[in-house]
């Protein structure tokens, strides 16, 4: 079928990408769904750093590539072994696919499925096809889902089914924002009742963090060098907002803290704030090549842990039917996360805003005459 989409041509583009332009946003075509795959007409797609990364070159992936890796749609077909999901269904697209099978998939979300992680990193779908064309040319698929588009075909393991009544812009954001952001908090950093909660980086993840911290009942404090941020993080309910060094210099400490961030100076801010004993939990992704410094002598004396999480740790077929029951008993404000909804055209330009740490979430929204 054909289906409108944006392709980033290339990696490594320098801002302002209005002016760089490495998106061409125009006409594909889409192979049906195989055995194990889902068609899927997408409704909301969420802009994340994650994509950012593939843009500015950070995260090596091959091009060229139909971006957007969260999302929520609707199902339109299905092929054989998928048809438990009928027509209809909405659906929320996750970025690791999970055979269920192999030895990450057994770790109960600790660490990812190998081989989703293979078919990711080379742009193919979990079953090492390619669906997606331009001119006869093979068009990379972007952590499984490229939902920067109007139709998508996914994996089955690649999507959860939510229910009717959960909104296509909280089913997108359950995709990735929600699921790594909570994920820090309630897989990796596992706080007690009681437990004051720090993040560190209060962008799409980071605030998703300090939701559903807020949500379960902690304490939250948020940490960002971004002002506005600080407001809205005391809005959503953190009891105190600081500046990275405001917050070393009140000597605050707590017993988990969540870095989302993804900076090397963001996780030693994150580490600085943990308190003797607590843990420090590392859900976002720095480039390939930085590295930070801590004192070692802390991790042995303080009794301190270091913890990576990655999707936030999370089983989401699992995970995202408990954060839908958060939202359903309106413990969980998620549409307060949307800092604006977009055209798939706007794609340049909502990087650029990204990129200068403007935004919390973007969405890209289709529409059904979009998306004919």
């Amino acid at each position: 079928m054909r289906i409108t989409g944006a392709v980033l041509e290339r990696s490594g583009a320098e801002p302002p990408f209005t002016r760089s332009r490495p998106f061409t946003v125009g006409p594909l075509d889409l192979d049906p769904p195989g055995p194990g795959e889902l068609l899927v007409r997408i409704e909301a797609a969420g802009v994340c750093h994650s994509d950012l990364s593939v843009v500015d070159g950070a995260r090596e992936r091959p091009t060229p590539m139909l971006l957007g890796h969260e999302a929520s749609g609707i199902v339109e077909a299905a092929g054989e072994g998928a048809d438990d999901l009928v027509p209809g269904t909405r659906v929320v697209m996750t970025f690791l696919p999970r055979c269920g099978r192999c030895a990450g998939c057994r770790t109960d979300g600790r660490l990812p499925c190998e081989a989703g992680s293979t078919a990711n990193a080379a742009g193919t779908l979990v079953g090492g096809g390619i669906r997606l064309h331009r001119g006869g040319e093979a068009v990379h698929h972007h952590l499984g889902v490229s939902g920067f588009a109007t139709h998508a075909v996914v994996s089955r393991t690649s999507v959860v089914p939510v229910g009717p009544d959960v909104p296509h812009d909280v089913a997108a954001l359950l995709g990735c924002a929600v699921l790594t952001g909570g994920g820090a908090v309630v897989n990796a950093g596992r706080p007690r009742p009681g437990d004051p909660v720090v993040v560190v980086g209060l962008g799409g993840v980071g605030m998703a963090a300090l939701l559903v911290a807020v949500a379960l009942g902690h304490e939250v404090i948020g940490v960002d060098a971004v002002d506005a941020k600080l407001d809205l993080a005391r809005r959503l309910g953190a009891s105190q907002a600081f500046s990275p060094a405001a917050a070393i210099d009140a000597g605050l400490r707590a017993p988990v803290v969540i870095e989302a961030a993804g900076s090397a100076r963001a996780f030693e801010t994150a580490f600085a704030l943990t308190a003797p004993g607590g843990t420090t939990v590392t859900v976002g992704l720095p480039a390939p090549d930085a590295r930070a410094s801590i004192p070692p002598l802390a991790l042995t004396a303080e009794a301190r842990t270091v913890v990576g999480s990655y999707l936030g740790s999370a089983v989401p077929e699992r995970d995202i039917p408990r954060y839908v029951d958060l939202w359903r008993a309106g413990r969980l404000p998620l549409e307060r996360l949307v800092s604006s909804r977009i055209r798939l055209d706007e794609i340049d330009a909502a990087m650029d805003r990204l990129a200068g740490g403007s935004e919390l979430r973007q969405l890209i929204i289709f529409d059904e005459r979009t998306s004919a």
